[in-house]
């Protein structure tokens, strides 16, 4: 009796076709990121091998998690809720989940922020972060840069919004309202230098007089708080303010409230990265919209772009922000 024909398996698919076994996940899940000379490729390879995907064989294929994972700053920073939709929508087509990491909240657990990700064999990562010296990348896993970053990683992918573009535009606006003493209160980080990059243009521009305060890396409302204190402290004549973030506006609004001044009558306040706490009842913030969601179907379409091709040149992807004009930002008094 002839021995029974051992039955082929994803590796076999993935060696006959001359792709990785990635790619072959996804040509297994209908992946549109696919060219069709390696989708034909691997749909003969199958058919050669009469190779019958199980569920599970599907799932783990590669031996991965079937998981990009993604690092982030921060969970309080709302800039990330419309950047995980948009990310999570893009890769659902393909079969992939997200798994999200904090790097505050890990530091002090692991000395590397990705090493929990690596040992679970993640498909690609995605930094929506600063990377920093302690990231040791596999050059085995696809890495997207998701936002401007002033450090970076070799051969990454990267999407990012036009944050120079953004901040001379929200410059631009409170000019036209009149206003001529304007403030920049501002972090740390790429997004950061870009946004102040963009409001000394405008400043420039106009023969205007700059002021940019800066009181620690981060972003948060409370150093939007901070920062607005020491700007009126400074400069009480100042009629506008441009925030780092909508974080930083709804400091600089308590601010200005704690100071007698009324939003936009005393104060036009601008914030940025449209986030859903910018569209609330309360606070109707003027922002700029960094478009955070197609930001993150773009990262979305780079991973499955790099797991399909992995020896593709790096792209960048850079979108065009938006002005939403709301309701903190008025004609300066007395103009």
């Amino acid at each position: 009796m002839a021995a029974e024909r051992r039955r082929a398996t994803i590796y076999d698919v993935a060696q006959a076709a001359g792709v990785s076994k990635s790619l072959v996940s996804l040509v297994l899940r209908d992946s549109p990121s696919v060219s069709a000379p390696r989708r034909a490729a691997v749909l003969a390879a199958i058919k050669e091998l009469d190779y019958r995907p199980s569920q599970a064989a599907t799932a783990l294929a590669g031996g991965t998690s079937q998981t990009v994972g993604v690092v982030i700053d921060d969970y309080t920073n709302t800039w990330f809720v419309e950047l995980l939709r948009g990310l999570q929508e893009g890769l659902a087509s393909a079969g992939l989940r997200i798994a999200v990491s904090d790097r505050s909240l890990n530091t002090h657990i692991e000395s590397d922020p990705l090493d929990g990700f690596l040992s679970t064999r993640v498909e690609a990562l995605v930094l929506a972060t600063e990377p920093t010296e302690a990231m040791r990348f596999s050059s085995q896993i696809p890495v997207i840069i998701a936002g401007n970053r002033a450090t970076e990683v070799p051969g990454a992918d990267i999407t990012s919004s036009d944050d120079r573009l953004g901040a001379r535009r929200a410059i631009e606006h409170l000019i036209s309202l009149g206003h001529t003493q304007i403030g920049h209160i501002a972090g740390g980080g790429g997004a950061s230098m870009q946004r102040i990059a963009g409001y000394q243009d405008a400043m420039k521009a106009a023969g205007l007089t700059e002021r940019i305060v800066t009181v620690s890396e981060l972003t948060t409302e409370d150093i939007g708080y901070q920062c607005t204190r020491q700007l009126l402290d400074e400069a009480p004549e100042t009629t506008a303010i441009l925030a780092g973030n909508d974080s930083m506006a709804m400091g600089a609004m308590g601010a200005a409230q704690e100071a007698g001044l009324l939003v936009p009558k005393d104060l036009s306040i601008i914030g940025y990265d449209n986030s859903p706490l910018s569209d609330t009842h309360l606070l109707q913030l003027t922002t700029v919209d960094s478009r955070n969601h197609a930001l993150g179907l773009h990262a979305a379409e780079q991973v499955l772009s790099r797991l399909a091709d992995p020896e593709r040149t790096a792209q960048r992807v850079l979108l065009e922000p938006l002005l939403i004009e709301r309701s903190t930002c008025a004609p300066v008094r007395n103009a």
